[in-house]
């Protein structure tokens, strides 16, 4: 495994030994090949996210260069999760009272509805790709008949927002942007808030999908000795959807105890913390009983994301109707590979 990068890392068939490695060997490196500083431990990636200079981007271009001027570039302006400072603390209670505000009860009774409904062997790379977008679409008041547009939409604004988007994509998200962006009224913040909410969702909530249902294909005895819950929750640590994100120093200082400058990127390996044996005893192991279990997929510090109890829902409700419809993890594993990304791990069945 000598060849793999943090990056490359995110679509092998099996990283963790890699991952390990890091954590034992270079908790936090640079990186030449990548021109990133790395963080992999657990004390690591949490200086990293917490960090008062650390940025979630450059401070010379908070929107990408490639979205000025469109409603993609807008829609991205806005989101609490691009900002920081005093911009970012304006939005992010905003933003958590809006995923608060979400009674348990209609996520469940949605997530449950949609998976049942579109649950299809055949069709589980389409399954993945629309469920976490149904959903939280209908909880944000989209009414069925553009629940499939919406879907669509979605997934070419993310693929628009992720790096190294073609031209293509590019072209593809800004118009897919206005097309979200019509769905939903109010001001051009919580507008934009709640077309983040499908684009997180999407990627994140489809590779917890499919990662949980590879878990089972690996090991169908899981089921028998807890419920599926406990399986979901492990899989977030083990195998996370997101594998890492990154950071951008805006002052030259010490971020996990190493010198940096002011226009330094920082690749935060969270899958690598996850498999941190001082905060997961025995990290290689798949284990349902584990105890204080900590994971940093769904982030730490003021970007924490506030939508891990919807992603976990979403995600159980998924695999439960997919188990129903007939799919057999064990036979998912045969050519088992990841869609193309430098940051999160979605398993490719097709149908995207």
């Amino acid at each position: 495994m000598q060849d793999l990068t943090p990056i490359s890392a995110v679509t092998h068939p099996d990283p963790y030994p890699y991952y390990r490695d890091l954590v034992a060997r270079t908790p936090v490196y640079r990186d030449e090949g990548l021109g990133l500083w790395v963080a992999a431990s657990a004390a690591a990636v949490r200086a990293a996210l917490t960090s008062e200079i650390c940025r979630v981007r450059p401070p010379a271009e908070p929107v990408p260069r490639a979205l000025l001027g469109s409603a993609a570039g807008e829609i991205f302006a806005a989101l609490a999760r691009m900002n920081d400072g005093a911009i970012h603390a304006a939005l992010k209670p905003r933003v958590s009272v809006m995923v608060a505000g979400l009674d348990p009860g209609a996520v469940a009774e949605q997530a449950r509805r949609h998976a049942r409904a579109l649950a299809d062997p055949a069709r589980l790379g389409g399954f993945l790709a629309r469920l976490p977008v149904y959903v939280v679409a209908s909880l944000l008041g989209v009414p069925d008949d553009r629940l499939e547009m919406t879907a669509l939409a979605t997934g070419a604004l993310a693929r628009c927002f992720a790096p190294g988007a073609t031209a293509e994509q590019l072209e593809a998200g800004k118009d897919a942007a206005a097309t979200l962006r019509g769905l939903f009224t109010g001001d051009e913040t919580g507008v934009a808030n709640r077309v983040g909410f499908l684009f997180q969702a999407y990627d994140a909530t489809a590779g917890l999908i499919g990662n949980t249902l590879v878990a089972l294909g690996r090991d169908p005895s899981l089921l028998r000795d807890a419920e599926l819950g406990t399986v979901v929750a492990e899989v977030v640590r083990a195998d996370p959807p997101v594998q890492n994100t990154r950071r951008f120093l805006a002052a030259d200082g010490l971020v996990a105890g190493v010198a940096m400058k002011a226009g330094d990127a920082i690749l935060v390996v969270l899958a690598a913390a996850n498999h941190d044996a001082t905060v997961n005893p025995h990290p290689e192991r798949f284990d349902l009983s584990r105890r204080e279990r900590t994971a940093f997929t769904f982030g730490a510090g003021p970007h924490a994301c506030p939508g891990e109890a919807l992603a976990t829902a979403i995600a159980r409700a998924g695999v439960e109707a997919q188990l129903a419809a007939g799919t057999r993890p064990e036979r998912i594993l045969e050519g088992l590979a990841y869609r193309p990304s430098s940051n999160t791990r979605v398993p490719d069945f097709g149908g995207w």
